[in-house]
């Protein structure tokens, strides 16, 4: 599942394909992908302005003229391509290197300026609605949402507040969308090892000295892969085409077996918590 780094990494890539631009046509090829399309999805979306694109969590957000927003999830495999009849007015120099499979283009937007910017998603996880613009704060998907890691929301007083009293291991709380948005699996490992904290550890121990190493930590992993340009891992590929590189920069995800960069004493282990693997040092994560 694509993160928040490679969420935003989409959302710049696409931000100069569409933003100022008007949705010439909107073409559904099927249905639906994870859900149902909204009531009348292509002509809602034909023929309106697009303003600018935001990102809340691992959902883009796509303000439109027309007074609604255009809500998107890449899901497990979604990805888009931006495309224009002439490369050399192709806005943003996309360079679209591994085309998908075009069986799986479900969504196709045809820009003005003669661009055209295609969702494809073989597995259809992702999904997109349309909801007023005015009445986001009751959108279903984002109004429970916590801070987003690099806001002033998010702080060591945050965590603080939300892991006191709290019994199940750390790595389960911040992977808890209601108290910080956009972290996954992948960079929860790696702002655990960089604070040295037990992926094991409660969250009822967090509060303190503790959460004052780990709220930095997260905020440092999240910024630097928003820099690398997110990770690449399986389907997930950024909008320009361009592969993530913070996968290369990876102290413990993955690595099981390879020696601890910082103490060296020790090889990363790999557990599964609900389902999910962490991986960390058991000498500098005790």
């Amino acid at each position: 599942m694509p993160e928040l780094p490679e969420v935003e990494t989409v959302r710049r890539g696409l931000a100069p394909a569409m933003e100022g631009r008007r949705i010439l046509s909107a073409e559904a090829h099927r249905p639906d992908l994870r859900f149902a399309f909204p009531e009348r999805f292509a002509a809602r979306l034909t023929g309106t302005r697009v303003e600018r694109i935001d990102r809340r969590s691992k959902y883009l957000l796509v303000r439109l003229g027309s007074g609604e927003t255009l809500l998107m999830h890449l899901g497990m495999s979604g990805r888009f391509s931006v495309t224009a009849e002439d490369i050399s007015r192709q806005p943003g120099d996309f360079v679209y290197a591994a085309p998908a499979n075009p069986a799986h283009d479900h969504v196709v937007f045809e820009m003005e300026g003669g661009v055209t910017v295609t969702y494809n998603d073989p597995r259809r996880f992702g999904f997109m609605t349309l909801y007023a613009t005015d009445a986001e704060d009751e959108q279903a998907y984002l109004k429970d949402l916590g801070p987003e890691p690099l806001s002033n929301g998010f702080s060591e007083a945050r965590l603080n507040t939300a892991f006191k009293g709290r019994r199940s291991p750390v790595k389960s709380g911040l992977l808890d969308q209601h108290v910080v948005a956009g972290l996954g699996n992948i960079y929860v490992c790696e702002a655990l090892w960089r604070a040295r904290i037990s992926p094991r550890r409660l969250c009822q121990s967090i509060p303190g000295v503790r959460a004052s190493r780990l709220a930095p930590a997260v905020r440092a992993v999240i910024a630097e892969a928003i820099e690398a340009g997110g990770s690449t891992l399986r389907d997930y590929a950024g909008a320009d085409g361009a592969m993530g590189y913070f996968q290369h920069r990876f102290d413990v995800y993955g690595r099981e077996g390879e020696p601890c960069h910082r103490c060296e004493d020790a090889r990363v282990e790999r557990i599964v918590q609900s389902g999910r693997s962490s991986f960390f040092c058991p000498s500098c994560q005790r």
